[in-house]
């Protein structure tokens, strides 16, 4: 078992979506559907009273959390982790990240195998071929072995939350067919505009 940061998870998935594409792997993935609901909190944590809930005369109050939350900051002290399994050719990696797993292997009796134990062993979701990575949509042309990401609903969300997402669309300030390269980049962190 091996415990990654989140740039850390995200740059692993990459890797493994690449060999993915690569190989023709299967990439499926699951839900865990329980994960929050018997963690307890090792910190002192206290919220606001939930709107509707509010006693009058103790609109000053607060409420002690005493059992994860999801979304709490101390709920997910992400804790990825990714597994391998291999037998003889067979192999799939298994990365579970919070409460989503997703699963890359090149042998559907062995990844069948693997989610038919995990649904008997937890409450598990079965989402089937994985569509979306952390919010990451996933887009695959198996026949030109290429998985492509994309984060526009992610753009959509935050261009909503700022009350821009009808803002006139425009062209990057990038000149068309500039070739960028690693000599190019910043050396300091002052050298960063």
């Amino acid at each position: 078992m091996k415990k990654l940061s989140h740039v850390a998870m995200i740059n692993f998935i990459c890797i493994l979506l690449a060999i993915a594409a690569y190989f023709d792997y299967e990439i499926w993935q699951m839900d865990v559907k329980t994960t929050f609901l018997n963690g307890h909190l090792q910190d002192e944590i206290y919220i606001d009273q939930p709107k509707g809930l509010i006693y009058k005369h103790e609109e000053k109050k607060v409420s002690k959390v005493q059992r994860l939350i999801y979304g709490l900051k101390q709920a997910s002290m992400n804790e990825p982790c990714v597994y391998k399994k291999n037998s003889e050719s067979a192999v799939i990696f298994l990365v579970l990240y919070v409460d989503d797993i997703l699963m890359f292997g090149n042998d559907i009796g062995m990844l069948t195998s693997m989610k038919l134990w995990l649904s008997k062993t937890f409450l598990m979701k079965d989402l089937g071929i994985s569509l979306y990575i952390l919010g990451i949509k996933i887009y695959r042309d198996r026949s030109r072995k290429l998985i492509g990401l994309s984060q526009s609903l992610h753009v959509d969300k935050v261009l909503g939350r700022f009350q821009m997402e009808y803002s006139k669309k425009g062209f990057l300030p990038v000149r068309h067919g500039i070739h960028l390269s690693k000599s190019m980049s910043p050396k300091t962190p002052e050298a960063v505009i």
